[in-house]
């Protein structure tokens, strides 16, 4: 099996932290339920105006629908400067320095 890897990156004006939370709790346990997901990571810099995720999937079909469905998702909240790439992953490499796979 090869895991992907997807990450977005996005200009974003808040809310952040605690805040943040609260208001996607709901988009949280969407993404909780995409098909192939194995986990996300949400990332956030508020000194930069910049917010995304980290995200691994179990196949590349499914990391690849998902980035479209995201992307268009993003999109619809009026969010531009979008930036998506997705990534094989190594998973002896991986294995090798700690990573939870």
């Amino acid at each position: 099996m090869t895991l992907t890897l997807v990450q977005f990156d996005f200009p974003y004006a808040g809310p952040w932290g605690t805040e943040m939370t609260r208001a996607m709790g709901g988009l949280a346990q969407d993404i909780a339920a995409e098909p192939g997901l194995v986990w996300k990571i949400w990332t956030e810099d508020q000194a930069g105006g910049r917010a995304g995720g980290i995200y691994l999937f179990d196949n590349a079909a499914a990391a690849a629908a998902y980035r479209t469905k995201h992307a268009a998702r993003l999109a619809a909240f009026g969010i531009s400067g979008i930036v998506a790439h997705s990534f094989d992953v190594n998973g002896d490499l991986s294995a090798i320095t700690r990573a939870p796979l």
